[in-house]
């Protein structure tokens, strides 16, 4: 198979010819291997000190990524009473979470798996391709059904930030390739939050950013937990 052929894949195929496909294209494992994905060593480190004394079960609800979900310091109030597990870091991308996947996300059981990784698409010169973003999320997802096979997952859509506006649409056809596909599964869920950020003049609103006009402040994860909740009940996931 060319380098062509794997980048231009498309839906048509069976899903699981589709997923074998994909994890078989070298574009996509050398993103996930790559050397610099390794910086976050440190930050893994302590998460599996966390990991080695912190334990789920089948009430426990994961949420991890990137650094909008390490900064949430009232998750656990704003997510009662469901019982949480935090584990985000850095500025964690699709391709540095597939690689430490199996530490991250133990193989124990959780009641659902929410995950927010939204550093694929930033607007540098390292930047993913919506599709690219797609394949890899769709290896984090085959990762996560050796250890949990039936477990619901849950990708919370990339919010509207200031910081990011000039890059919006790359990240809105990415979010909408994993809408879709995860519509075609029992256990895949897509939380939409796009709109709940955005002013009356469709700009992103920045009374739920920090300073920095990327990351939330508390008025912007009070909404998060709001639309969190709500998906979770929408999907049955109950505390």
């Amino acid at each position: 198979m060319t380098d062509f052929k794997c980048k231009h894949l498309t839906g048509v195929l069976v899903p699981a010819l589709w997923l074998a496909l994909v994890i078989s294209c070298k574009p996509v494992e050398s993103l996930i291997q790559a050397e610099e994905n390794f910086r976050w060593e440190e930050d893994i480190r302590r998460i599996d000190s966390l990991n080695a004394v912190e334990y789920s079960n089948e009430n426990t609800l994961l949420v991890t990524g990137s650094s909008s979900v390490r900064l949430w310091d009232s998750i656990y109030t704003d997510l009662a009473p469901y019982q949480v597990m935090q584990r985000g870091y850095g500025g964690s991308k699709l391709s540095d979470f597939n690689l430490y996947a199996e530490r991250i996300i133990k193989p124990h059981p959780f009641k659902a798996i929410v995950i927010f990784v939204a550093n694929d698409i930033h607007g540098g010169d390292d930047d993913r391709s919506p599709r690219e973003m797609f394949q890899l999320y769709q290896i984090l997802v085959e990762k996560i059904r050796k250890r949990n096979p039936h477990t619901p997952v849950f990708w919370i859509e990339t919010t509207p930030t200031p910081s990011r506006w000039h890059v919006i649409d790359p990240v809105r056809k990415a979010n909408r390739l994993i809408r879709d596909w995860s519509d075609e599964s029992d256990d895949l869920f897509f939380i939409s939050t796009f709109d709940a950020y955005l002013t009356l003049e469709q700009l992103p609103d920045s009374s739920y950013f920090r300073e920095d006009m990327l990351h939330l402040n508390r008025k912007g994860y009070k909404q998060w937990a709001g639309i969190i909740l709500s998906s979770l009940e929408a999907a049955g996931v109950t505390h």
